[in-house]
């Protein structure tokens, strides 16, 4: 197999090769530390699947995934995400990726999960499986957070989880200004008026950890 890891972490990464190398494993791994190199490679080499973080700074790994559908529409993409599955299962798969999975879960099931999906199957874990089925439970009529667009809902849950405007450019390599208008566009499409309000929304619909 050729994996194609991409974590801005390079404790992560490491441990993702040391899990994909165990058990004798014949496997050839790429690791990149963002969306750009990612991309770069992608183009460059041919894999046979990639692991995308889904919180990177800079370009989101939501924004990348879809990029990369975009070029390699048959690259199959397993996202793993340190956020429960409620939060971004559901979105990430709609976007494309043949898989989604926790880090809490890795070490028992991302071999399980890159070799089927390499296969051309896809993979949920138990619990995004039950977060896909209350989805499809839900009425006709969207909640207003699922018309966010990744950004937005990026930036709203980092709103949510407490952080000030200028914390989140800082993480996420954008200017104050770029941040404040998506705070704007957040609060428009969810109806509210302070960041307070967007904190009890989350809440609410646990979209925060």
């Amino acid at each position: 197999m050729r994996v194609l890891i991409c974590d801005d972490h390079p404790i992560v990464r490491k441990g993702l090769r040391d899990i994909l190398e165990q058990e004798g494993t014949r496997v050839t791994i790429g690791e990149v530390a963002s969306a750009e190199a990612a991309l770069e490679l992608a183009r460059k080499k041919t894999w046979d699947t990639v692991v995308l973080d889904i919180t990177m700074p800079g370009r989101s790994g939501l924004e990348l995934l879809k990029d990369l559908k975009r070029e390699r529409p048959n690259l199959p993409v397993l996202v793993l995400s340190v956020h429960p599955a409620e939060q971004y299962a559901v979105r990430v798969l709609r976007a494309g990726a043949s898989g989604y999975l926790t880090k809490e879960s890795a070490p028992e099931e991302l071999l399980t999960a890159v070799r089927r999906i390499v296969r051309g199957g896809r993979y949920v874990s138990p619990s995004v499986g039950e977060t896909l089925a209350a989805d499809l439970s839900r009425p006709a009529d969207e909640l207003p957070h699922q018309g966010l667009s990744d950004r937005e809902f990026e930036i709203m849950r980092l709103l949510a989880s407490g952080k000030r405007v200028s914390e989140i450019a800082a993480e996420l390599h954008l200017s104050v200004k770029t941040v404040s208008t998506y705070r704007a566009r957040v609060l428009t499409k969810l109806n509210l008026r302070t960041t307070a309000q967007v904190m009890r929304y989350a809440i609410t619909h646990g979209l925060v950890d």
